[in-house]
């Protein structure tokens, strides 16, 4: 006798595992990441993963995000690019392709943000990018892709203005910045800013990535005696640059370093050679944010939360802004009621959502609108808000 029954039973028992397995598989809400694990980005890519493994530890904790009536848990699908930005498109292809995550998050950094926005944009997959703020991103005409971070313009006005406002005899400023898509930017709009707001820009160069000595530069920007010297770049461009101007004997009322005290590893890295050094910033976790949206309910909850998981350390714009990328995320699948892309897409487009962040909306290029954001100031060993107004904790300081 043919054992035909137990073989149909077994074929049932199979698919419907299959059929279970295939169920479970759809209940994730997959994102992809290329992230700088190594290279010189490394200490940003590992930022930019901590705040997404606490979020999704959080919202898988409570169940996951409720689309179109079914929970879903959320995975991170992550690589390293290891800090080179071909790799970085070649990676986001493969999660695309292979992984088949359902939105891209992006690496650290305007330029390599560019290059996977037009991956993103290519296979139609949401991309949000919570470390690009230049304008030069955004104005390619992607449509995939959106951006926590707001406009470089509205620090580097509202610096120049309170600048004036603490010192009305400010009148010259000297601008040095790393010829990269973000430090570029930012030297390029705080000449646009200082000019419109009467100061006389003494000096206006960029220097090339890799660069390792400064003081041909530095040496003329010393002859010319700005009341203002303003340096971009990224950490260890700005660490090298702020020693260089102390061997060379150069001084300024005012210095900034843009964005180097908002990361401990700048301050950690000059000690007290980076007191009175300002900076601009999109968020700091003194703004308290209360009753919002997204896995923490306040900004206290979000910071205690990370000084358990950080060993004690503060979070900094990249941990806020990357954070409330997810919550950007899930609202967005929330709202649309499916994974599905296009539809994801329009979700994002329409989001309007205050998080412990803060508020997040995107304008037409698909970038967080202009909001106050803080002007720090390093004092001692801390690190010191003196904008806006109703979190400030400190009065300006001046170097001489």
């Amino acid at each position: 006798m043919t054992p035909t029954r137990p073989i149909q039973a077994l074929s049932a028992a199979l698919a419907a595992l299959a059929l279970g397995t295939a169920a479970q598989a759809e209940d994730v809400l997959k994102i992809g990441a290329p992230l700088a694990l190594t290279g010189g980005l490394a200490d940003e890519g590992h930022k930019q993963e901590l705040v997404w493994k606490m979020w999704t530890d959080k919202v898988n904790a409570a169940g996951g995000i409720d689309v179109g009536g079914t929970k879903m848990k959320v995975e991170v699908v992550e690589y390293d690019y290891q800090t080179d930005g071909k790799r970085a498109g070649q990676l986001a292809e493969k999660l695309i392709n292979d992984d088949e995550v359902d939105v891209l998050m992006a690496p650290f950094g305007s330029g390599h943000t560019k290059i996977v926005a037009a991956v993103a944009e290519r296979y139609q997959v949401p991309l949000v990018a919570c470390v690009a703020s230049s304008t030069s991103v955004y104005d390619q005409g992607f449509e995939y892709l959106f951006g926590t971070l707001a406009p470089n313009t509205g620090m580097t006005e509202s610096m120049v203005a309170e600048f004036k406002a603490k010192m009305p005899e400010l009148g010259t400023v000297a601008i040095y910045g790393r010829d990269d898509v973000f430090p570029k930017s930012m030297a390029t709009a705080t000449s646009d800013s200082a000019k419109a707001a009467g100061l006389e820009v003494v000096y206006e160069e960029l220097y090339p990535v890799g660069a390792i000595d400064h003081s041909a530069a530095l040496s003329s920007i010393k002859a010319l005696a700005p009341d203002w010297i303003y340096m971009t770049g990224y950490t260890q461009d700005l660490i090298l640059g702020r020693k260089q101007m102390q061997d060379l004997g150069i001084e300024a009322p005012i210095i900034t370093m843009v964005t180097g005290p908002a990361y401990k590893e700048f301050t950690e890295g000059l000690g007290e050679l980076a007191d009175g050094v300002t900076s601009s910033t999109w968020w700091h976790h003194a703004t308290g944010y209360t009753d919002v949206a997204g896995a923490w309910s306040s900004t206290d909850a979000f910071y205690q939360d990370f000084l358990e998981a950080s060993g004690g350390e503060d979070p900094d714009y990249v941990h806020g802004s990357c954070a409330a990328a997810l919550d950007v995320v899930a609202d967005a699948a929330a709202r649309a009621g499916t994974t599905e892309p296009v539809a994801l897409r329009d979700a994002l487009a329409a989001t309007d959502l205050e998080t412990f962040y803060g508020p997040i909306k995107f304008g037409a290029n698909g970038m967080n609108q202009g909001r106050e954001m803080p002007i720090i100031q390093v004092q001692g060993e801390a690190i010191k808000i003196l904008y806006p107004e109703n979190i400030a904790d400190a009065e300006m300081t001046f170097l001489q």
